[in-house]
């Protein structure tokens, strides 16, 4: 079996090397437009195998795709930071060229394949990739959720010196401030959080959570790659084992919680064929507001792209 990331910078090559380390496909496919870039992880990370003892191939191609074919999964990091100067649209009309580009070449060699976009801004080059591949919208997400709650879930078991491990979080949403982390559907070992946690110090956690990727930006001046890049190669490992995980997805939504037509974060159930059912929570009255919110953020940018796509067809 073989899984291809395409895009070997920090957050492509971390997610090649996890699912490596997961040992869970005979073949990582990591390919880069840069000359020389994914020849040179891919061989570092397949040195690394005899150490921590794992079996799986890593290999990596300038923008040759054939050695992509009949990948199983396919996960898209490629794109572009936003620069001084950039203007949002402008970031969207760039990396939604490359998400195009990436795409079109991934469902020439793979057209079965699932496909996974890591690409930021995330809900709207998801949507892009759907609109490029022309295939079911289970075959095609976005990861952002499980990143979000995980980030979510590190600041909690922080708050309680606890174990991460024990901690299960939900969140829905757009990823970025408009994220909804929704601390009634929140464990820590079973007992919910709301008994654990002053209500002061949840609202503390989840204004963090939402500005989890700032806050690394303004540590390292770039954005992070450890957890996004392991939060892909977990989605990977619920795919290619067929596991029927619940994690929550940047998925299409076409009725569900009242929206139509819409790549908005939600729980899903991953497995063998990409999203197997889209789980519908019960919201209060506050909960479906901020969630609300988050879907009009996210469809004026998907509107932005809409009218892009629309100019270019002209």
């Amino acid at each position: 079996m073989k899984v291809t990331v395409v895009g070997a910078g920090n957050v492509g090559a971390t997610c090649a090397n996890v699912i490596a380390q997961k040992d869970i496909v005979n073949k990582v496919v990591l390919v880069d437009i840069k000359e020389g870039t994914s020849e040179g992880k891919s061989l570092d990370v397949w040195e690394a195998a005899p150490i921590n003892e794992y079996s799986t191939r890593v290999v990596g191609s300038t923008n040759d795709y054939t050695q992509t074919k009949d990948s199983e999964v396919v996960v898209i990091t490629s794109g572009l930071p936003r620069k001084p100067g950039m203007s949002r649209d402008d970031l969207i009309a760039t990396n939604a060229g490359i998400v195009r580009s990436v795409t079109d070449s991934v469902i020439k060699y793979s057209p079965n394949a699932k496909i996974i976009v890591v690409s930021n801004p995330l809900d709207v080059m998801t949507y892009c990739a759907y609109l490029t591949a022309k295939v079911d919208s289970k075959r095609v997400f976005g990861m952002a959720g499980i990143l979000d709650t995980a980030r979510y879930r590190a600041f909690i078991a922080d708050a309680l010196n606890c174990s991460p491990k024990d901690i299960q979080g939900m969140l829905l949403g757009g990823h970025g401030d408009t994220m909804v982390p929704l601390p009634r559907y929140t464990t820590v070992a079973g007992i919910p959080l709301t008994e654990l946690l002053p209500k002061e110090k949840i609202d503390a956690i989840i204004e963090r959570t939402k500005n989890g990727g700032g806050e690394i930006v303004n540590l390292l001046g770039t954005s992070a790659w450890y957890a996004p890049g392991a939060a892909a190669a977990q989605m990977v490992e619920a795919i290619v084992k067929n596991e029927n995980r619940i994690y929550p997805c940047c998925a299409l939504l076409n009725g569900e919680y009242g929206y139509k037509g819409i790549y908005l974060g939600v729980p899903v159930m991953l497995g063998k064929n990409g999203i197997e059912k889209i789980i519908e929570l019960k919201l209060d009255a506050a909960e479906k507001a901020l969630l609300d919110s988050s879907a009009n953020a996210v469809r004026q940018v998907m509107d932005v792209l809409d009218k892009q796509l629309s100019a270019v067809a002209k």
